[in-house]
C-alpha cells in the first residue's frame, strides 16, 4: 500500500473509531466524565494531602491531573477493540488487506489529543480553585511534559487493548491499570515514601518520569534542560508498551484467527 494510504487509514479510520466510542444523546456528557471527575480528584488529594502534611497544593495538583490523562489514554484504546468486538466488527476489521500499524496507531491520535486536553484543563481549572501559580516561562515546557504523558499513556493503552482479545469486560481491566497508575507512579504519595520494590515498578509505568517532569517545571525548573532526559525516558516507557502491544495483537489475531475465536473473549 502506499504511503497516501496508510495516512487516510491513520487519520480517517483514526477519527472514524474515536466517534465511534461515543454512544450520547448530548455531548454535555462528556463534562462530568473529562472535566468533574479529574477536578474532583484533584481537589480530594490536594484537601487530604495537604490535611496530612504530606505536600503542597502543587504536588496534587499536577500529580492528579497528569494522571487523569489516563482515563481517555487508557479506556479509550481498550474499547476500540472491545467495542467492535461487541459490535462484530472485529472481523471485517481485520480481514481487510489495511496494515496494522496505520489501523492501530491512527486509533492512538484522538485518544493522545483527548487525553492531553483533559489534562490541561484539569490543571487550569485545578490551579484557579487551589490557587496554584506556575512560573510564565515554564508554561510551555510544562504544557509539552504534559503532551508527552499522554503519548506515553497511550502505549499503556495499546497493550491493555491487546490483552482485550482474550478477556470478557476490558473495562474492568482498564480500571486496574488504572488503578496501578494511581498508586504507582508517584501520583499522591512521593516516590521516596513508596515500599522499594514499587519504585522500581513505577520506573517502568508510563506517566511516573512525566509527572516528575511536569513538577520540577511547575516549581520554577530551568526549561527543559532540566527534565529532558526524564521525558526521554517517558517516551521511551510508552514506546516499550506500544510495540508489546502491537507485538501482542499480531499474535493474537493470529490465535483467533486459528481458533475461530475472533469474537469470543
Amino acid at each position: 500500500m502506499s504511503i497516501r494510504t496508510d495516512l487516510r487509514i491513520a487519520f480517517v479510520g483514526g477519527l472514524t473509531s474515536y466517534r465511534a466510542l461515543f454512544n450520547w444523546l448530548t455531548p454535555w456528557v462528556l463534562v462530568p466524565v473529562f472535566i468533574v471527575q479529574p477536578l474532583f480528584q484533584v481537589l480530594f488529594f490536594a484537601f487530604v494531602g495537604r490535611s496530612a502534611g504530606l505536600a503542597d497544593s502543587r504536588f496534587y495538583l499536577i500529580g492528579d491531573a497528569v494522571q487523569y490523562a489516563s482515563i481517555p489514554c487508557v479506556f479509550a484504546m481498550s474499547n476500540t477493540i472491545a467495542d467492535e468486538r461487541n459490535s462484530a466488527t472485529l472481523p471485517l476489521i481485520l480481514v481487510s488487506p489495511a496494515r496494522r500499524l496505520p489501523l492501530f496507531l491512527g486509533r492512538s491520535l484522538p485518544v493522545v489529543l483527548n487525553g492531553f486536553v483533559v489534562s490541561v484543563v484539569a490543571l487550569v481549572l485545578g490551579g484557579l480553585l487551589l490557587r496554584v501559580s506556575v512560573p510564565v516561562g515554564s508554561v510551555l515546557p510544562l504544557t509539552l511534559a504534559v503532551a508527552v504523558s499522554a503519548v506515553s499513556c497511550t502505549g499503556l493503552g495499546l497493550f491493555v487493548a491487546a490483552v482485550a482479545l482474550r478477556v470478557r469486560e476490558a473495562a474492568t481491566l482498564a480500571n486496574i491499570a488504572f488503578g496501578l497508575l494511581l498508586i504507582f507512579c508517584g501520583v499522591n504519595v512521593p516516590l521516596t515514601a513508596l515500599p522499594g520494590w514499587m519504585a522500581v515498578i513505577a520506573h517502568w509505568l508510563p506517566l511516573t518520569h512525566g509527572i516528575a517532569a511536569a513538577r520540577t517545571l511547575a516549581a520554577g525548573g530551568s526549561g527543559l534542560g532540566a527534565v529532558g532526559r526524564g521525558l526521554w525516558t517517558e517516551l521511551g516507557v510508552g514506546a516499550i508498551y506500544l510495540a508489546i502491544g502491537l507485538a501482542l495483537l499480531n499474535y493474537f489475531e493470529r490465535e483467533a484467527r486459528r481458533r475461530a475465536t475472533l469474537d469470543v473473549a
